[in-house]
Formats: C-alpha cells, structure tokens, sequence
C-alpha cells in the first residue's frame, strides 16, 4: 500500500472513530440541530414581522443562518480535539504504526459530514417557513463551494484551538462564534448599526461571506463581496491548518 493509499485509509478510519463517538453522544446531536433551527424560527416567527430588508425576511436571514450554523458547528471540534489531548488519546495514537496528523484529519472531516448534514435539516426547515432560493445551476454550485469553505477555515480554527486550549476553554469557543453573526449582515443591515459598531461590521469575515452567500442563493450579484469571502475563507482556513501542523507537531518534541 502506498503511503497516500495508508494516509486516506487511517484517516477514513479516525472518521469512523469521530462519526461513532458522535453517534453515542445523543445530547449534541439534538443541540447541533436545535439550536439553529430554534434561531431560525425565532427570526422568522418573533423578530421577522419587525425588521425591514426590502422582501422576505427569511431570504434575507438564511444565508447568515447556515454561517451561524456552519460556525457553531465547527466550533465543537475544538472539545473534542481537547478532550483527546488531555486525555492521552493522541499520545497512545501516535505509538501506533500510523500518520499521527489523521487523527486532527479525521476530525476536521467528521466536524464536515455533521455541518452537513445540519445545514439540510436547516435548509429543509427554511423551505417550509417560505425560504425560496433562485439560484442558476453555477450560483449554486458557487454557494455550495462557498460553504464548505467555510465550514472547512472555522474547522481548521477550531483544531487549532482545541490543541491549545482546555476542553473547558474550548467549549467558550461556541459563544463567539454564535454571537459574531449578530455584529454582521447575517441578520440585520450594518448601516442599521450605531456608526462605531458599522466598522466592525463590515470588516469581518461573516459579512462578506454572507453577503456573496446570499447573492448565490438569491440571483444577486456578488461584486467584491465573492472575492472578499473567498479571501477570508482561505486566510483562515490557512491560519488553522499551519497553525495546527505546527503545534501538532510540536507536542511530539
């Protein structure tokens, strides 16, 4: 067996490890699921009739829905990464005759598979709350790459995380990255914002994403905000898959 043949087999075998692990834990399955939907139909149900966007509030929301969702997903790798460097797991993998980076690999790709599947339940559920997306076969495609580079960049931070930080630490990680959607278009117009929050609002990463996002699944056009969100996506991206090869690494000194 060749050694990316060896690579791809130990890392479908660290997903299993991840997808069954998640399989035991029920409770985090229905909180992945139900916090986004509960949001969802908050903002719909409570907060749409109240707040202006020019057409439906639930096309408007949407895009920065499955942000959050993406984000609050990925977040909770950085537990179970640290749950499995505090207790040794990672160590015990490393004695044994395998590539010791499939174990952050087999994490990042379970962490994957759960934000997609929770995006098709939340997708599903907007639908039957009048979410109607008009996207053209390459907007679609475009908003599905989109997505899964972002989901991917926050996984990869959140890796990074869980390998410096406590699994206590790690789990504090959710309230960011839940409450950055807020300080963003995903809910509401930054311009809306009092004008020394708008800065902030627009310079950071879920603004753009969301905004290319939302010209994707809605018709629009993009503009700068495709170029912005790719930008962001691979940046961070970047930042956590470095950053966690080389403390990764690291801790084997």
């Amino acid at each position: 067996m060749t050694s990316a043949s060896l690579y791809v087999a130990n890392t479908g075998t660290m997903v299993r490890r991840e997808v069954f692990r998640t399989m035991r834990t029920v409770d985090s399955i229905v909180i992945s699921l139900m916090v986004p939907v509960g949001i969802l139909f908050a903002f719909v149900w409570v907060f749409g009739g109240a707040i202006q966007t020019g057409g439906g509030y639930v096309n408007y929301v949407m895009p920065g829905l499955l942000l959050m969702c993406a984000a609050f997903g990925s977040s909770q790798t950085a537990v179970s990464v640290a749950q499995d460097v505090k207790s040794g797991v990672v160590d015990r993998f490393r004695t044994m005759p395998i590539a010791g980076s499939t174990v952050l690999a087999g994490h990042v790709v379970a962490s994957t598979l759960r934000n997609l599947a929770t995006s098709a339940v939340l997708i599903t559920c907007a639908l039957l709350l009048g979410f109607r997306p008009q996207p053209t076969l390459g907007s679609a495609f475009a908003a599905a790459a989109l997505l899964l580079a972002f989901v991917l960049a926050f996984t990869w931070l959140s890796t990074l995380a869980g390998l410096l930080l406590s699994p206590e630490a790690a789990s504090g990680l959710t309230s960011a990255t839940i409450f950055l959607p807020y300080v963003s278009s995903a809910f509401v117009k930054p311009e809306t914002m009092p004008a020394w929050l708008q800065g902030f609002a627009e310079h950071q990463p879920f603004t753009p994403v969301t905004e290319a996002l939302r010209a994707f699944l809605l018709g629009g056009d993009a503009g700068t905000s495709g170029w912005s969100a790719v930008a962001w996506c691979l940046g961070l991206g970047l930042v956590g898959w470095v950053g966690s090869a080389v403390v990764f690494r690291g801790r084997r000194r």
